[in-house]
């Protein structure tokens, strides 16, 4: 399904207020297990968002090319359409900041762990005093009768 079944604007306009309440929902649970660091909790909710969200995505291109989709609604239904969708924007931008914090956070990670991987590494190659090889030879006895 890539379109709401709607007959008449108004359905429409109450079926898009449905879906951009679950949607704002979905951002909002998604962006709390992002903050509370358990991103894994958050993995149960991408279907379901990422089906709604195409939705809501096909619905507002086929609203922006046929205006006819939303005429005519009530004040008071508009209204609460648009309440929607502002609440609905503000979930995706806070989330998009959690997501882009936990980004930098991650790579930050992957790169201390590469640059101290890196770092043993270098001190464990060669053959100096400080060589990882040097410290791993025993003791040497010479025959001087060969």
């Amino acid at each position: 399904m890539s379109e709401l079944a709607a007959k008449t604007p108004a359905e429409r306009a109450a079926a898009l207020i449905r879906l951009t309440a679950r949607l704002t929902q979905l951002f909002d649970t998604e962006t709390v297990h992002f903050e509370a660091r358990q991103p894994h909790k958050a993995f149960d909710l991408q279907d379901e968002k990422m089906q709604l969200a195409n939705i809501y995505r096909r619905e507002t291109q086929l609203a922006a090319a046929d205006p006819e989709r939303l005429a005519g609604l009530e004040p008071s239904v508009k209204a609460s359409l648009r309440a929607n969708v502002e609440k609905l924007d503000a979930a995706v931008q806070r989330n998009g900041v959690v997501v882009e914090a936990l980004k930098d956070i991650t790579e930050g990670l992957v790169k201390s762990i590469a640059d101290e991987a890196v770092r043993q590494k270098a001190q464990s190659a060669g053959y100096g005093p400080q060589s990882a090889r040097s410290t791993q030879i025993g003791a040497i006895a010479v025959n001087q009768s060969a």
